[in-house]
């Protein structure tokens, strides 16, 4: 196997000061502040409105327009009735390569629904937001178009969505009580909860 070995050229003793390339990085610097600065005067003035300039978007008040593929925080959709969509098959949960998704069906008392999630929770301190669980969902029962970005908090437990917080994304922890009118059983409605994280990841 040849092996092809390639020199690079002496640099030139203007580049080895650095001087011309510092030059034309303010150079583009300039072009851009006064650029802009021109064009923000002009529509204050009602002048080149069609040209646009360069704007700042004063972010959390300010929020970035989002393409309409962005994965952003989960959500469970519902049902004309307010109940979700989920039939508790676990193909979202199989297909998570990061596993922060824990399913626990029951079966429904309406024969013509198979299953209901009687517990539903995603770990968001562990997605890597891939979007397979979008992807494999037979009933679109999981979405990622919230919107949400703000995905922060104080502790790892906050970091864990239950179904409430799933169905309701507006909601935020602590919750103190369960307002679910589908067969559903929680520790906030008086049932037992099934399972738990510490099980799940101690396996």
């Amino acid at each position: 196997m040849a092996v092809r070995v390639v020199r690079r050229r002496e640099l030139t003793f203007w580049e080895k000061l650095y001087i011309p390339q510092i030059l034309s990085g303010l150079k583009i610097t300039f072009r851009h502040f006064f650029r802009n600065l021109f064009l923000h005067t002009a529509h204050l003035l009602g002048r080149y409105k069609l040209l646009p300039a360069a704007v700042t978007i004063q972010f959390p008040e300010e929020l970035r327009p989002l393409m309409s593929r962005f994965r952003s925080r989960h959500r469970l959709t519902l049902r004309a009735d307010n109940t979700p969509r989920c039939v508790g098959c676990m193909l979202c949960e199989t297909v998570c390569p990061a596993k922060c998704i824990t399913i626990v069906p029951g079966e429904h008392p309406d024969p013509n629904v198979e299953k209901y999630p009687v517990r539903f929770d995603i770990d968001l301190g562990v997605c890597v937001y891939c979007g397979y669980c979008v992807e494999v969902c037979p009933e679109d029962a999981i979405r990622m178009d919230t919107g949400i970005l703000d995905v922060a908090a104080y502790s790892r437990e906050a970091m864990r969505l239950d179904i409430h917080e799933l169905m309701d994304p507006k909601l935020r922890k602590p919750i103190t009580e369960c307002n679910l009118t589908f067969p559903h059983k929680c520790s906030l409605s008086g049932g037992a909860m099934k399972g738990s994280w510490e099980s799940v990841t101690g396996s």
